[in-house]
């Protein structure tokens, strides 16, 4: 315990900077994952038969790999790709961006394909376009049951950054690998790493135990 103590005594900054690495690449990862979401997902639901079956392809591939590899892939592919400075940061999270919107299009496709079909139907029937009814009567619905899930997603993202840390991205496990190179430490620095694990998921559990009730009472 006094070698945990010590470390976080002298170390603190460097693992507070890790924590804010690893919560703004997941809050990133999320909200650019379900922009590409909501466009893999409303192919997938749409009548194009070729646009269903490249988004098809696209989640099965990205659901049936191990993000890992999706990670090294972008990391070496995109710089040939795209011939432009790409640093490392921004191709993980390029990648987790994109192994992300699989998840979170299923997310949504199920969201909506929650509501009621009668939605669909009544809104038909008063003349608004297919437009106008996704985005005044069945989204506002859809949301309740999307949003509990993508805040869920948040907290799975936030575990999956770790594997950042293989490229040495500034997140927390790549601070614990930081102060455990410098001081020999090792178990004692991941354990530090594993407690703020630890504490920021079980914060951002109960908050969305909190959401999801207060979802429940204003149905």
């Amino acid at each position: 315990m006094d070698k945990i103590f010590g470390l976080l005594e002298k170390y603190y900054m460097v693992f507070l900077s890790g924590l804010w690495g690893t919560l703004w690449l997941s809050a990133l990862t999320v909200i650019f994952g379900t922009v590409l979401g909501i466009i893999v997902a409303m192919g997938r639901m749409g009548k194009s038969k070729i646009l269903k079956a490249i988004t098809d392809v696209y989640i099965e591939i990205l659901r049936g790999t191990p993000v890992l590899l999706q990670l090294y892939f972008v990391w070496i592919g995109l710089p040939k790709l795209i011939p432009f400075e790409w640093t490392d940061t921004q191709c993980i999270l390029i990648a987790l961006v994109i192994n992300a919107s699989a998840y979170i299009s299923e997310i949504i496709r199920a969201g909506i394909g929650a509501v009621d079909k009668g939605q669909w139907e009544a809104a038909k029937s008063i003349g608004l376009s297919k437009v106008h009814t996704m985005t005044r009567v069945i989204m506002p619905q859809a949301i309740k049951n999307i949003l509990p899930a993508l805040c869920n997603e948040f907290i799975t993202t936030v575990k999956g950054t770790s594997l950042a840390s293989v490229f040495f991205v500034g997140e927390l496990m790549t601070s614990y690998k930081t102060v455990a190179a410098a001081t020999f430490l090792q178990l004692p620095s991941l354990t530090i790493a594993g407690v703020i694990y630890f504490v920021v998921n079980f914060v951002l559990s109960r908050l969305l135990r909190l959401l999801e009730r207060r979802l429940t009472v204003s149905d």
